[in-house]
């Protein structure tokens, strides 16, 4: 059986739950703390043995793939200050050669759509689907779970997240609402 090594990241949306935000920055980039919330999804990722991340690109997504390229002028910028902890702290979100793909979607027809445009660079291996919009906690993360049940069982898995009956539930807010929908009952 093979590992699982490479993962699909659907980051085509307009991000409309959270406009006004998202007219300008993709919600991948908005940060959370101090850093976006792409940047945890694919340090969550590596730490799972993700070796390959795929995004699923849309029409003003281009600053996500800017965001993990060099930026030659911040870079030298940063150095010629003596600021060496940010450089190290920027240098260690950048890509391996070849550890990340873009793929365009060219029209917004939802997450199956998005995952099928990945598709010839996926091949014939498992992998995974990375929502990055949401961010759990947890001691042994979502991902890394999820690929050892995996390890142990084969077969395809997802990773649900409970909801308490008395939050309610919109099948328009959230592309997870239709798995909490059907792990609440």
């Amino acid at each position: 059986m093979k590992s699982v090594r490479k993962a699909v990241l659907p980051v085509a949306g307009f991000g409309t739950r959270v406009l006004p935000g998202t007219k300008t920055t993709p919600k991948e980039l908005l940060n959370v703390v101090d850093r976006p919330i792409l940047s945890y999804i694919v340090e969550e990722g590596r730490a799972a043995g993700i070796e390959h991340f795929i995004f699923v690109t849309g029409r003003g997504k281009g600053a996500i793939e800017d965001y993990f390229d060099h930026n030659v002028e911040l870079e030298a910028a940063l150095e010629a200050k003596g600021k060496t902890d940010l450089l190290e702290a920027l240098r260690a979100e950048l890509p391996n050669p070849g550890e990340m793909s873009f793929v365009r979607q060219m029209a917004p027809l939802g997450l199956g759509h998005a995952v099928w445009c990945a598709r010839d660079i996926v091949g014939d291996e498992p992998f995974a689907v990375m929502l990055p919009d949401m961010v759990m906690s947890a001691q042994v993360p979502a991902l890394a779970q999820a690929i050892e049940a995996y390890d142990q069982k084969g077969g395809n898995i997802v990773v649900v997240e409970p909801c308490p009956r008395a939050r309610p539930i919109s099948t328009a807010s959230s592309p997870w609402t239709a798995a909490r929908a059907a792990s609440t009952g």
